[in-house]
């Protein structure tokens, strides 16, 4: 069945095990690999047990399925895998005959990733068309406020000019805020090229520690074996230099941002046509700072969402859109530890990508 299907097999975006009559890994594919951190040699003869816990809620899915249920499916469910935390996951279990059973997990932290994913890019690109009508349709009258305001500050004591000149820095704020939405939407996906993600990291760590960061540690943990990614350099310098201006921020001084590279392979997008794209190249931006609030946190890639009584909600829209250009995708685990944004990536492939 495996051989005859290897192609699909390899493809499912999701982990997939084969479990033998004795209970033990028969063959993984891809994606499992991605998901348990370990290769399929690691895992082939092994016991389900040893990875996923005596009594869990997996291998009661197994033995059901092998007891003469058809397909057992158990919808989120606590799954540890070796030492990595438990996390939600619908579960499927199915007997291909003779005692096997396909075991699928579909881990719901990727899941709702991908699908935030996509409806993240949608707001983004609503901002973007919205932006053009904002800045022309709100900077004229604008203009006409503050200049009336300069002219009855002419003619007015200065107690009454104090007015005035709170009229005059409030039409100054809203310009601001009009000329960062317009930045947002002019910014459209640029030319393609090979990307040393290391090389970005570092440029934007050295422009951070130089100014916004200037009073926080920084912790590298590299894998120097990386391949290039497909992007833009400069699009993807201000995706990582916002982040660590947002790590900055939610630090305390002399706080720690620890930058972290990883090629994990397994970990797909979904894309129309029944196709899929391979992203195994991941950067992790942490700070250990109290964490974003739990009532904003799964919209916090949404535009004019904020964490911060002055933020404006645009800067981590941006980071989203940014991403989606480039096929790839960003997410983020808060608590009161820290927050940590995940960067996922392709691989460069030459000028088709």
């Amino acid at each position: 069945m495996i051989r005859s299907f290897e192609p699909i097999w390899l493809a499912l975006p999701f982990p997939a095990f084969v479990i033998s009559t004795e209970g033990e890994i028969a063959e993984v594919n891809d994606a499992a690999e991605g998901f348990c951190m370990a290769s399929r040699r690691q895992m082939q003869g092994k016991s389900l047990e040893q990875f996923a816990g005596v009594g869990s809620a997996v291998v009661d899915a197994i033995t059901q399925a092998q007891g003469g249920m058809r397909s057992v499916v158990l919808h989120e469910v606590k799954v540890g895998w070796g030492g990595q935390p438990r996390g939600v996951a619908n579960v499927q279990a199915t007997r291909l005959g003779e005692g096997e059973v396909l075991l699928m997990l579909h881990p719901r932290s990727i899941a709702d990733k991908m699908d935030r994913s996509l409806l993240h890019r949608n707001a983004a690109r609503s901002v973007a068309g919205m932006a053009a009508m904002l800045a022309h349709e709100i900077r004229n009258p604008l203009a006409g406020i503050s200049g009336a305001a300069q002219l009855l500050g002419g003619t007015l004591n200065a107690d009454d000019r104090e007015l005035t000149q709170v009229i005059e820095d409030e039409a100054k704020r809203i310009g601001d805020l009009v000329n960062r939405v317009e930045a947002f939407g002019d910014m459209g996906p640029s030319a393609v090229e090979p990307v040393n993600i290391h090389d970005i990291i570092d440029r934007a760590k050295r422009s951070a520690a130089a100014g916004f960061a200037a009073h926080m540690s920084f912790k590298d943990v590299f894998d120097p074996s990386i391949p290039p990614t497909a992007g833009s350099p400069d699009q993807l310098m201000q995706v990582v230099v916002n982040l660590l201006k947002n790590a900055a921020e939610a630090a305390p001084a002399g706080g720690v941002i620890t930058l972290k590279t990883t090629y994990r392979p397994g970990v797909k997008l979904l894309l129309p046509g029944k196709r899929s794209q391979s992203l195994p190249i991941e950067i992790s931006v942490k700070d250990n700072g109290p964490g974003i609030a739990p009532s904003i946190l799964d919209d916090i890639f949404e535009p004019f969402v904020s964490s911060k009584a002055s933020g404006t909600g645009l800067g981590l829209s941006l980071v989203s859109k940014i991403m989606a250009d480039h096929g790839g995708v960003v997410d983020c685990k808060s608590d009161a530890n820290g927050t940590e944004f995940r960067l996922l990536l392709p691989v460069w492939k030459g000028e088709g990508r």
